[in-house]
């Protein structure tokens, strides 16, 4: 069996010779329902899954492969399985461990209840097994990503010297990763895959799914097989990379994806590998250190090597139990124009417009404008959970639910973060060109005119201020907040809540 985000080329499966095998993907309304998902979302996945279901078909394997509208198709995995066990006299079920909790489960459940042999196989794609991260943290007081960071580098031998030091002399460049673009820098044509997928488009419609955003069927523009995948690969390293480490974390209503690389969905289908996205980018790098600086490697491997195997490290240790976490007890409902980008605050206009047009947006735009809003007005972690889970094309809960519950919304109390990642106006400001044209004014806390930002930043302040007490990263802000006179804390909260109330009315 191959699940839907298992699309790896290079899996020692496809070597084994033995005709008896069927291989089995499928379409099914247990994966499209059980959340709101992006339309670009489902029709990248159909269409990804399709293209390898026709190179397994290439290489000579029996592929059974099962669309939406198929009448074999029982819409759930133990059924379909199940049905085919019974239907082709199956006497042994291999797969490919999950990277969803959800899903783990329920094959576990599954083997126990068909009664013939089964056998569980790495996917073969990342960097760490699932207990990695675990064992690394065994004893140890805090999960430093840095730690862990460093930790990764010398075990892979990735941009590190002789001596077991860094390249460079430093092992994080983050302070010269956040420039302002302002247009200096001419942003390179994206790479260009267009492509018409109006047949699984058809398809979706005709079933009834429940989907959001839009999209553009006849130029649709996401990789959807290993060519195309490693064609936007090469072109990440020609044309962007040069400026990825310096523009990383800037935001411009203008520009969809700036220097990013859109690596992220062929990544966690595992159309590619991380290492081979670590080696190509840093092969480029030494063939281009005149013109490419270290901190636009060094600022790309941590997200790759660093982030994503903490995170699905996080996932896995954490689970089940981190999908309640919500310690700061948030409950507000999501704001409404989360979901149609009906609203005059220009940020989270633009980035919610990006997001509902083009299933995407980077991670900054994610956790400082989407996300930090979301904790301000102490939004219930799971709406915001099921919101960034079904809007994103890359989303799949592995990588979206520590993203969002740990370092987005704070809501395991900071064993991921070590601070609410919040901010007022000043922030967007600073590394955005989204306040010039906003109704609002950033530098105004109280009154009809005053970004919003400002005044919910520090009411938030104001009501987590005993949980936030012990943070050493907070004190400088709470420190303020208390030297604020009482007129002052007043208007504030007067200001936030008079917002909030029109927010939800």
């Amino acid at each position: 069996m191959i699940l839907g985000d298992q699309l790896n080329y290079k899996h020692s499966w496809y070597r084994e010779k033995n005709q008896k095998i069927i291989y089995f993907m499928a379409e099914m309304r247990q994966e499209t329902d059980y959340a709101a998902h992006h339309i670009q979302k489902v029709v990248a996945f159909f269409e990804a899954m399709q293209n390898f279901a026709e190179w397994l078909k290439s290489r000579n394997k029996e592929i059974l492969y099962y669309q939406l509208q198929d009448r074999e198709n029982q819409q759930d995995l133990s059924k379909n399985i199940k049905q085919i066990i019974k239907k082709y006299d199956i006497n042994k079920f291999e797969y490919q461990l999950p990277d969803e909790y959800r899903l783990d489960k329920q094959l576990e459940i599954i083997c126990k209840e068909i009664h013939i042999e089964s056998e569980t196989y790495d996917s073969e794609h990342f960097l760490t097994k699932r207990t990695e991260l675990g064992d690394f943290f065994d004893g140890k007081k805090t999960l430093l990503m840095e730690n862990f960071y460093h930790h990764m580098r010398r075990k892979h031998n990735i941009l590190i010297k002789n001596t077991g030091e860094p390249e460079g002399g430093k092992w994080n460049y983050d302070q010269s990763n956040r420039k302002k673009w302002k247009g200096e820098i001419t942003i390179p044509k994206q790479c260009q895959i267009r492509k018409d997928v109006k047949k699984t488009l058809r398809r979706i419609n005709k079933s009834g799914i429940k989907t959001i955003g839009s999209i553009d069927p006849i130029n649709f523009p996401w990789p959807s097989n290993r060519i195309e995948s490693q064609k936007m690969l090469r072109h990440f390293c020609k044309y962007l990379l040069p400026y990825f480490g310096d523009y990383q974390d800037a935001m411009d209503p203008n520009e969809v994806y700036l220097f990013h690389s859109r690596l992220s969905f062929s990544l966690n289908t595992k159309m590619l590998s991380p290492s081979e996205v670590i080696e190509a980018a840093i092969s480029h790098w030494r063939s281009n250190k005149k013109s490419i600086h270290i901190n636009q490697i060094e600022g790309f491997v941590r997200q790759v090597l660093g982030w994503r195997e903490y995170m699905r490290g996080i996932y896995w240790r954490e689970m089940p139990d981190y999908s309640k976490e919500n310690k700061l007890n948030n409950s507000s409902p999501l704001p409404a124009f989360y979901w149609d980008a009906n609203t005059d605050m220009n940020c989270l206009h633009q980035t919610i417009s990006n997001s509902l047009q083009n299933a995407y947006a980077h991670h900054i735009q994610r956790l400082m404008i989407t996300g930090n809003f979301a904790l301000l007005t102490q939004t219930d972690p799971n709406q915001v959970e099921a919101w960034y889970l079904g809007v994103y094309i890359d989303a799949i809960e592995w990588v979206e639910m520590p993203n969002t519950r740990g370092m987005s919304q704070y809501a395991d109390g900071g064993l991921l973060a070590t601070k609410p990642y919040v901010s007022s106006g000043s922030y967007i400001n600073k590394m955005s060109n989204y306040c010039k044209d906003c109704r609002y004014k950033v530098k105004e806390r109280v009154g009809d005119d005053a970004c919003p930002f400002n005044s919910l930043y520090w009411y938030f302040l104001l009501k987590k201020k005993k949980y936030l007490n012990g943070n050493p990263r907070m004190a400088m802000m709470l420190s303020t907040l208390d030297k604020m006179t009482s007129q002052e804390k007043n208007d504030i909260q007067k200001q936030a809540i008079r917002f909030l109330r029109k927010l939800y009315s």
